[in-house]
């Protein structure tokens, strides 16, 4: 595919998309949404004190990864000017994402500072070591970026979402549904414009959405300890298989992309459909056996309270 070509038959969709957002888009204010009157000072070298926190682990590794996540954000604006490049309303659109992003990263800091919800220093060397390495998902074509950010961004805004549910505070409840809407409407806009990808290009878009779908993980492999926080978030329901199958996978790519529907494919990208097809069928398969065992474990949870 030529990559430069196709980029400018899709710049007037993105300005469209654009300006489509801004018409949806709130402003809204971090300082308005943090708890002040909850903080006291640090004293310099002052241990974190665990008892302070109300939150489950499950809970706890959320809202560090969530937050390192954000705090990456050098890198993903490098990897979007490096796939879309900085002119027109590929870099106007990765501008003003960045800026929407930037305050994820605020509130929450600010929350978890104010609340105490985390060990600060932790979460600072963390930070530290997160930023200075720079790692984060380099899709192979733009419009590899296009499909892959379509899934992570409705895939974050879930996890944002079941994360304030659980913090168990309407303040940190109503931080994690403001940063999820923002980020819903970020996945409405790579969702749509990956539609008129599909409409001009079916066969490389396909070929494209296959390869992110079968390869897809979650921001943040950089991340001190992401293999044992993401386990945690897995196993609190926060943002699992059944998740991942039942709100990201069916309504976008089965829903919305109809890739059963595509006609006109070349043969390449009927093979690829035919493997992303199977992959979601294991993935359902994945799925349900995650399902039943959260409810096998809250039904038993839910009897030891009945007994108690």
């Amino acid at each position: 595919m030529n990559f430069e070509g196709f980029l400018k038959e899709l710049e007037p969709t993105v300005g469209s998309l654009m300006t489509k957002h801004l018409g949806m888009s709130k402003e809204w204010f971090p300082h308005e949404l943090v708890p002040w009157s909850r903080g006291r000072d640090f004293v310099a070298g002052e241990e974190w004190d665990s008892s302070s926190s109300t939150i489950s682990p499950g809970t706890r590794s959320a809202l560090f990864v969530n937050l390192l996540t954000e705090d990456n954000l050098p890198y993903y604006f490098n990897a979007l000017l490096a796939a879309f490049g900085s002119d027109d309303s590929w870099g106007a659109w990765a501008r003003r994402w960045t800026a929407e992003e930037h305050r994820h990263s605020i509130v929450i800091r600010d929350y978890l500072t104010v609340t105490r919800l985390i060990d600060p220093i932790t979460l600072e060397r963390s930070r530290m070591n997160q930023v200075s390495n720079g790692i984060v998902p380099e899709p192979v074509s733009p419009v590899d970026t296009i499909a892959y950010v379509t899934l992570q961004e409705l895939a974050t805004r879930v996890a944002h979402r079941n994360t304030g549910k659980l913090i168990g505070d309407e303040v940190g409840f109503a931080i994690m549904a403001r940063v999820a809407s923002d980020e819903n409407l970020h996945h409405l806009f790579y969702r749509d414009l990956t539609l008129a990808a599909l409409e001009r290009n079916p066969s490389e878009t396909l070929e494209a959405i296959e390869r992110q779908v079968r390869s897809f993980s979650m921001p943040g492999t950089g991340i001190d300890g992401f293999t044992e926080h993401s386990k945690n978030i897995a196993k609190e329901g926060i943002y699992d298989f059944s998740l991942h199958y039942d709100q990201v996978i069916v309504p976008v790519v089965l829903r919305n992309w109809r890739i059963c529907e595509l006609s006109g494919l070349t043969p390449e990208a009927d093979a690829a459909r035919e493997r992303l097809m199977k992959f979601i069928a294991r993935l359902e398969v994945a799925a349900r056996r995650t399902r039943a065992r959260r409810d096998d474990i809250e039904g038993a949870a839910q009897s030891n309270m009945d007994r108690s």
